[in-house]
């Protein structure tokens, strides 16, 4: 299949139809390229903040209510898109608040060509989402389970908690999607690596997502760096830095790259490693317990 990573820059919109217009466009390239699934980053989704003006993108406990409050209209937009190209896409996350939950979660809605097949929340927030934005841990891993494969998410921060990533593994997650928004260069660079050790030890395919570029009127997402990349483990069948395609450092645009899950079968059963194999080695090692010399 052909997989498309989006490095995402984040727009002012005067209404609904010039962000339609912006993510119709981003779909229709995607498509063009035969891409059969498309990636959107981590709070993509924060620019629809914009819609209630400048004062309410730049509060940032107002923007996340004027963002969920889009939710129902971005949702039809992307299942129309989905189900008009025959896509399947991981939509840009975003706030959503539950009900009689007071505050929102980190929220990626996965879109079929038959509609909404479910969403990921963020499990581990970072130190900004916990102590200044107040946004919510979700509760619980999803697994799809789609025509193009077993699909899981990681979202950003998650992506560097490999115990997260292996349960999706062992629940038989062939492609791991990490969306991510990363305001310096050694946050983009954590997620990377992690994404990369996440490919490596599980022997699977991830995506990589980032939001890109400068963003004046939202200060939750003001500075993106980051560039979209499809990594694979470094072994047999595979680019020999685990690297199929990587955007330009902070320029917009889609990371394309063929993939086959034959290739990740098989790198499992008779790789020059078999780290994803090998896993459960790692109990037996700490159950022996750690020697002082």
């Amino acid at each position: 299949m052909k997989i498309a990573a989006a490095a995402y820059p984040l727009d002012f919109f005067a209404d609904f139809d010039a962000y339609a217009a912006k993510i119709t466009d981003w779909v229709v390239r995607a498509a063009a390229e035969g891409a059969q699934l498309l990636v959107f980053p981590e709070y993509g989704a924060m620019e629809l903040g914009s819609l209630g003006g400048r004062d309410v993108a730049a509060d940032l406990e107002a923007c996340l209510h004027e963002v969920a409050r889009w939710k129902p209209q971005v949702d039809a937009l992307h299942v129309d898109l989905a189900a008009r190209h025959g896509l399947h896409v991981l939509g840009a996350s975003g706030p959503m608040f539950l009900p009689g939950q007071p505050r929102p979660v980190n929220r990626a809605t996965f879109y079929g060509p038959s509609g909404i097949l479910g969403h990921q929340d963020k499990q581990i927030m970072t130190r900004f989402e916990r102590e200044t934005w107040f946004v919510d841990p979700g509760q619980g891993l999803t697994l799809f389970d789609t025509p193009l494969g077993r699909i899981g998410v990681v979202i950003c921060y998650d992506s560097e908690f490999p115990l997260l990533s292996r349960a999706l593994v062992e629940a038989g997650a062939e492609i791991l999607l990490a969306p991510s928004c990363t305001d310096t260069f050694r946050g983009f660079t954590r997620v990377k690596v992690g994404s990369m050790a996440r490919a490596l030890e599980n022997q699977c395919i991830v995506v990589h997502s980032p939001t890109v570029g400068l963003c004046d009127f939202c200060p939750a997402v003001d500075e993106n760096v980051g560039s979209a990349a499809i990594y694979g483990p470094p072994d047999i069948g595979f680019p020999e830095d685990g690297i199929f395609a990587q955007t330009p450092l902070n320029e917009p645009g889609w990371a394309f790259a063929e993939v086959s899950l034959d290739a990740v079968t098989e790198v499992r059963r008779n790789g020059g490693v078999l780290n994803s194999l090998h896993w459960a080695e790692q109990d037996q090692r700490v159950e022996q317990g750690v020697q002082r010399a």
